[in-house]
C-alpha cells in the first residue's frame, strides 16, 4: 500500500520551491563539488541541516542523474519502510490482523502521502524517529538489552536526518510512557550495559561527520546546526515560519485524514481499555501511542517556529490507536458508532464536491484550472465510495474487519489521481523552470544570471547551475539592502541573464548597456544585458 500510494508519479513535474529545489541543489552540489563532508548551496558551505538525506539523494542523483523522481526516492523510499516496520512492530504485539491495520492506515494517511512524495528530509527522521521509539518500547518490555541498543543507533541515523530532534522527541515519548506504564505492572529491570553501549553506539554513528566539519570550521558549523537552526527554531521564529499555540489541530485534521474521522471513537476506546484493562498487552500499547500523540504534540506547539511536517513523526501513533480500535470492532462484528464515523467521511467529500462545482460553474477559470477539474472530480468520487463502502461493511459482522482496506483503496485511488492527472497541470504556473531551460540552452562562458523581486530563487539556482544572485531593487539606495547592488553585478560580466517581474520588465534600468526581453512567462521576464560596457 505504501509502495502503490507513494511512487506512481513521483517524478512528474518540475521540483517545488522552496524546499525541494533548495534540498535538491545540495544534493547535486555533492555531485558537482565532489565534496561528500561539507554541504554546499550555491557554492557557499550549507550549514543548516545534517547530511544524510543529502547524500542519499547524491546517491541516487548519481545514478539516474539529478531528476525530479531521484531526489525525491529517498522520501519515497523511508515512507514505505516506515509502512513496513509499523506493520511489523505492531503485529509482533497484537497480531497479524492490527499490524496491517495500522500499516495500511498509516500508509494511506494524507500527511504520509504527501511526505513520501517530497525531496525533503522529514521521511526520513519520521522513520528513525519511529523505529527508535518501538525499539526502546520492545526492550523496555522485554528487558532485552539489544533492542535498546537497536533504538539508539535509529536515533544516530535520526540525528544524521535531521539532528537533535530524532533523539529528543524519542526521550519525550518513551520516558513518559515508561513512567505512566510502571504505576500500572512491574516492568522488566534492564542492565546499565545496554544503555551504555546504546550511547556508545549513538555516538560512533553521530560524531565523525560533525569532527570532520570541526576540523574544517572550527565550532561555526555547529553553532549554526544546532543553535541557530535546532534549538533556534525552537525560542525563536525562522523565515518567517510561525503560528499560533493551536497551529497543528488543523494539521492533525487534515493530515489523517480521511481516518480522522475514525480518531475520536479510537480515541474513547483506548480510555475505555485503560479504565478497566483487560489485556495488560493492550493497555500498554494504548498507554505508548497516547504519549507519542500527546507529548510530541504539546512539545511543537509551544515551538515558535511551526511547520505542517513537524508533527507527521506521530502518525504512527495515530495509526496504531485506530488500528486497535479497528481489531475491536472486527471482533465485535460491526460498530454503530464506527457505521456514523464512516457517513461523516462522504457527506464531507460530498460538500467538497459541491463546492468545486458551484466554484467552476460561477467563476471563469483559466485552462489550466479546468483541466485539472475532472480528476479532482474524480478523486472526490473514489473517497466518497470507498467511504460509503466502509460504512456498508461496518454494517454487517461478517465483513467489518474488511472495512479499513475499503478506505485505504479509495485513498490510494485519490492520491495518485492527483500525482498522475493534477499535479501536472501545476507546472503551467512554474516560470522558472522555463526560464532557465532557455538560460542554459544559450548562456556562454563568463555569462552570470540572477533574478530580481521575483520569487523562485532556489529553482533558479537548481535548473542552471551555481552562481546564482539574487539582485536588490534598481531604485534601491539603502546600502544594507538585502541583496546584491544589480549596477555592479550586470556591469561585471559580459553578458547577465536576469529573471524580473513581467511587469517592470521594459522600464527596468539599462545601465548604458543593450537589454533585451528573451521571453516573458506568465509574471516572470527573462532579460539578457549584454553589449558595450556601462557608462
Amino acid at each position: 500500500m505504501a509502495a502503490l500510494i507513494t511512487l506512481p508519479g513521483l517524478g512528474v513535474g518540475t521540483l517545488w520551491d522552496n524546499s525541494e529545489t533548495a534540498y535538491g541543489e545540495v544534493a547535486r552540489e555533492i555531485l558537482l563539488t565532489r565534496d561528500w563532508v561539507v554541504m554546499h548551496l550555491n557554492g557557499v558551505p550549507y550549514f543548516v541541516q545534517p547530511p544524510l538525506y543529502f547524500w542519499l539523494a547524491a546517491g541516487f542523483a548519481l545514478i539516474a542523474g539529478p531528476t525530479a523522481f531521484a531526489l525525491r526516492l529517498p522520501a519515497a523510499l523511508a515512507t514505505i519502510a516506515l509502512g513496513a516496520f509499523t506493520g511489523y512492530a505492531v503485529a509482533r504485539q497484537a497480531g497479524t490482523r492490527v499490524g496491517v491495520y495500522a500499516a495500511v492506515i498509516l500508509s494511506t494517511s494524507l500527511m504520509q502521502a504527501v511526505i513520501g512524495r517530497l525531496a525533503i528530509m522529514d521521511a526520513l527522521l519520521d522513520l528513525a524517529v519511529a523505529m527508535t521509539i518501538f525499539w526502546w518500547f520492545r526492550g523496555l518490555q522485554s528487558g532485552g538489552g539489544r533492542y535498546i541498543v537497536f533504538g539508539w543507533i535509529a536515533a544516530g541515523a535520526g540525528f544524521l536526518a535531521k539532528g537533535l530532534v530524532a533523539p529528543v522527541v524519542a526521550m519525550l515519548v518513551i520516558v513518559p510512557f515508561y513512567l505512566w506504564n510502571r504505576r500500572a505492572e512491574t516492568m522488566p529491570r534492564l542492565s546499565a550495559r545496554a544503555w551504555i553501549a546504546g550511547i556508545v553506539a549513538f555516538l560512533a554513528i553521530v560524531l565523525p561527520w560533525p569532527l570532520a566539519l570541526v576540523a574544517h570550521f572550527h565550532l561555526f558549523p555547529l553553532e549554526k546546526l544546532i543553535g541557530e537552526y535546532t534549538v533556534g527554531r525552537y525560542t525563536g521564529i525562522i523565515e518567517n515560519q510561525s503560528g499560533p499555540v493551536w497551529y497543528y489541530v488543523p494539521v492533525i485534521i487534515l493530515g489523517f485524514f480521511p481516518w480522522i474521522a475514525f480518531l475520536p471513537m479510537a480515541i474513547v476506546y483506548g480510555v475505555r481499555q485503560l479504565q478497566t484493562p483487560q489485556d495488560p498487552q493492550l493497555a500498554r500499547l494504548v498507554r505508548l501511542s497516547f504519549s507519542w500523540i500527546a507529548i510530541p504534540f504539546l512539545f511543537f506547539s509551544f515551538a515558535e517556529t511551526k511547520l505542517p511536517n513537524y508533527v507527521a513523526l506521530e502518525l504512527p501513533a495515530l495509526a496504531l490507536v485506530t488500528a486497535l480500535y479497528f481489531e475491536s470492532v472486527a471482533r465485535k462484528g460491526g460498530s454503530r458508532s464506527a457505521i456514523v464515523s464512516a457517513a461523516t467521511v462522504p457527506v464531507t467529500i460530498g460538500a467538497l464536491a459541491f463546492a468545486i462545482w458551484l466554484f467552476t460553474r460561477n467563476n471563469q477559470l483559466t485552462a489550466e484550472i479546468a483541466r485539472a477539474v475532472p480528476p479532482l472530480a474524480g478523486m472526490a468520487a473514489a473517497i466518497f465510495a470507498g467511504s460509503l463502502l466502509t460504512a456498508l461493511l461496518l454494517a454487517r459482522s461478517a465483513t467489518a474487519r474488511l472495512a479499513p482496506y475499503a478506505l485505504a483503496v479509495s485513498a490510494l485511488i485519490a492520491v495518485d489521481l492527483i500525482a498522475v492527472r493534477v499535479l501536472p497541470h501545476a507546472e503551467a504556473f512554474k516560470p522558472i523552470p522555463r526560464l532557465a531551460a532557455i538560460i542554459e540552452r544559450d548562456r556562454l562562458p563568463g555569462d552570470v544570471v540572477a533574478i530580481q523581486r521575483v520569487s523562485g530563487g532556489n529553482s533558479l539556482l537548481f535548473y542552471t547551475r551555481p552562481v546564482v544572485r539574487a539582485l536588490a531593487a534598481p531604485d534601491d539606495a539603502d546600502p544594507q539592502a538585502d541583496g546584491v547592488d544589480p549596477r555592479g553585478f550586470i556591469c561585471g560580466a559580459p553578458r547577465a541573464w536576469v529573471i524580473v517581474p513581467a511587469e517592470t520588465s521594459a522600464y527596468d534600468p539599462a545601465y548604458g548597456r543593450n537589454r533585451r526581453v528573451v521571453a516573458v512567462d506568465r509574471k516572470a521576464a527573462l532579460l539578457l544585458y549584454s553589449g558595450p560596457h556601462c557608462r
